[in-house]
């Protein structure tokens, strides 16, 4: 796809995923509360998300004494259309799934509080013939479980209620790679284990098609209207689903998010917060009310070269080693490598996902990322070249590279592709979207190839670019004899770059819509604004642009001779900008690629407890040998994991 027509739909996505506050008190805000199944008893049939009639009716009424305003999806759409404000802390209820609970447990508590809902429908389940069951969340439902046809129409005839399109068949998952994983359906290319291939994007767009006619059609049969709503299952969405959802006239999409929804913000994204069977009032109240935190974050880097091997039964092993070493670590994320770097040049020889361009070395990244997600239940990010990228001999943009003005080569530079062509702009966007396809994740971080030096780029497509769209001279010598234009020369590549990377950002939201964003960035730029022009970088532009900036953090490899001030400094000089701890991570080296040796563990222990003191939220460290324990995760787990936040040495 091309890189043009994204505007709407990237204006609307930062709408939808800015860090607004939770606080439902203004009225510009409101809360989405997404419930499942509701029991007088539910331990006797323990399920994550059911919650007991007496706990929900608890909830019920402390939403009424605090004040809080259940409205109805009428009472959003009036105030949209209207401009006319929404009451101080707005609240939609809404019930997935149509269990037979809705009309026997729920329905009676709303008519009590006079609180309209949205309830859930998923087809396939209300025709399930007699003997057939539905596998959920490890459960075999029959058909008693869910509502009948008399029931849905007494609920819709009564004002009260709206149904809503859960999909006819979309919740569950399918097989998406050949090792078979199950992803959600409604999101996921289909893996022929058979054939041993994939779903094409035109099969994948037919069958979510047919699937969310099929419902409407059954909900428009039993309650006399078509939906308007569409409840994406595991909130599991992408632009493509919700394009197809909107033009079936389902212009309202729920997912589901921690956050609190913008009157304004886009109708198809609207956040719910998940309530389970443990649910506390107090909980409750933590997720509705003004937070404003930042929560202290910890980070693995995990390079997929370690996980694979051409024996399928080792390459499980190196996994189940990780997934129990992030687990016992208790982290929050693990930035996690995409592509392959066999011959350790830091450019990509090939990757971990099925793609268009580069070799696949194996559909790996897709079920590593969904094994932490769902079984170490942490944040995924896939790590990302921007430039670094080593492509097969023979293909025709081989050589179209960064070139360096310098009279020689500056050592330390990875092999780059060159920005300033289009076609290579177009080459990677296209591989960044096969990515998106492939797999589900949080985020993206764009590695520390993400730079231009003081001589580059002297490519002829960059020194063309210079000339024709920057009115620069055409020669970097003669940009670089006039401080003036060195400084614009500078600036602009800073801006070029991250404009491309916000590209590519975009490119993947449209699969991945609640992407957030990393970016690496030098230790010496943050200590010294001057250092942009050596790299192209700058601190006050990445904390603009990207979600977290991720400063790479060496204190054992500096020269100072004071590696500990050093690092002191560092965090000193950082935070100096007004909540720039909330958006940096700062990622400790664990191993000298120089010297092919690891760190001590204990000096990096102390590393992170000076970043603590010193006020960090934000830390983690890269690589991770979860192979070899290295670092030891004895020596750092009492500075490092969040169970021990903020660090203990017992």
């Amino acid at each position: 796809m091309r890189l043009t027509g994204l505007l709407v739909w990237l204006g609307a996505l930062l709408m939808l995923n800015s860090p607004a506050s939770a606080a439902t008190s203004e009225i510009n805000t409101f809360n989405v509360l997404c419930y499942h199944n509701v029991m007088d008893n539910p331990l006797d049939h323990p399920e994550k998300y059911t919650v007991s009639t007496e706990a929900l009716a608890q909830q019920f009424s402390w939403l009424k004494e605090q004040g809080y305003n259940v409205i109805s999806i009428d009472d959003l759409l009036a105030s949209k259309a209207k401009g006319k404000p929404l009451p101080a802390k707005a609240v939609i209820l809404t019930f997935d799934d149509g269990y037979r609970s809705f009309y026997t447990h729920i329905f009676p508590l709303l008519k009590k509080f006079n609180y309209p809902a949205v309830f859930a429908l998923v087809g396939s389940w209300l025709e399930l013939k007699p003997g057939e069951k539905a596998q959920y969340e490890g459960q075999n439902y029959t058909r008693d479980k869910f509502l009948v046809a008399a029931e849905i129409r007494e609920m819709a005839a009564s004002g009260l209620i709206e149904f809503a399109s859960h999909s006819y068949n979309l919740h569950h998952g399918v097989t998406a790679n050949p090792q078979g994983n199950q992803l959600p359906a409604a999101v996921s290319r289909a893996y022929d284990m058979n054939n041993k291939s994939y779903e094409s994007d035109k099969a994948y767009l037919s069958r979510i098609r047919s699937d969310l006619i099929k419902n409407s059609r059954i909900i428009k049969r039993l309650t006399g209207k078509r939906p308007r709503i569409m409840v994406w299952p595991y909130g599991s969405y992408n632009k493509p689903g919700v394009d197809i959802a909107r033009s079936l006239g389902m212009q309202i999409n729920f997912t589901l998010g921690e956050h609190a929804n913008l009157l304004e913000s886009p109708l198809w994204g609207i956040n719910r917060l998940l309530i389970n069977y443990n649910h506390t009032i107090a909980r409750l109240f933590d997720d509705l009310a003004v937070s404003g935190k930042s929560h202290p974050e910890r980070v693995l880097h995990v390079n997929l070269d370690h996980i694979y091997d051409i024996d399928p039964a080792i390459q499980e092993e190196h996994l189940d080693k990780l997934l129990e070493r992030v687990k016992s670590m208790k982290v929050s994320a693990v930035y996690l490598q995409a592509y392959a770097d066999p011959d350790g040049n830091g450019a990509a020889d090939s990757v971990y996902f099925p793609n268009r361009h580069l070799p696949l070395r194996a559909d790996l990244f897709s079920r590593v990322s969904w094994q932490l997600s769902t079984r170490a239940e942490v944040k995924v990010f896939a790590r990302m070249p921007l430039l670094a990228f080593d492509l097969p001999a023979g293909d025709r943009l081989v050589n179209h590279r960064v070139e360096s003005g310098a009279s020689k080569e500056i050592t330390g530079s990875y092999p780059r592709l060159t920005l300033f062509d289009p076609e290579v702009r177009q080459w990677i966007a296209e591989l960044y979207e096969d990515l998106a396809k492939s797999a589900l994740f949080d985020g993206i971080i764009f590695r520390d190839d993400a730079f231009l030096n003081e001589y580059e780029d002297a490519s002829s497509w960059a020194l063309d670019h210079y000339n024709r769209e920057w009115e620069l001279p055409g020669s970097i010598s003669e940009i670089r004899k006039n401080p003036v234009l060195l400084k614009k020369w500078t600036q602009l590549k800073t801006r070029y770059l991250t404009e491309f990377s916000l590209e590519l950002a975009g490119v993947v939201r449209q699969f991945q819509p609640k992407l957030k964003t990393a970016r690496n960035l030098y230790a010496e730029v943050a200590l010294n604004p001057d250092a942009e022009e050596r790299f192209a970088q700058s601190l006050p532009d990445f904390l603009q642009h990207y979600d977290y900036s991720a400063v790479m953090v060496m204190p054992s490899l500096e020269k100072t001779g004071k590696p500990m001030l050093w690092l002191e400094e560092l965090v000193e000089e950082v935070s100096k900008r007004s909540d720039t701890l909330k958006k940096v991570v700062f990622e400790l080296r664990s191993a000298d690629r120089r010297a092919s040796e690891a760190i001590d563990s204990y000096k990096l222990a102390d590393q992170m407890e000076m970043l603590q003191l010193e006020g960090a939220l934000k830390f983690g460290y890269y690589p991770d040998d979860f192979l070899n324990n290295s670092p030891s995760s004895d020596v750092i787990r009492p500075f490092f994991s969040l169970q021990t936040f903020p660090f203990s040495k017992n």
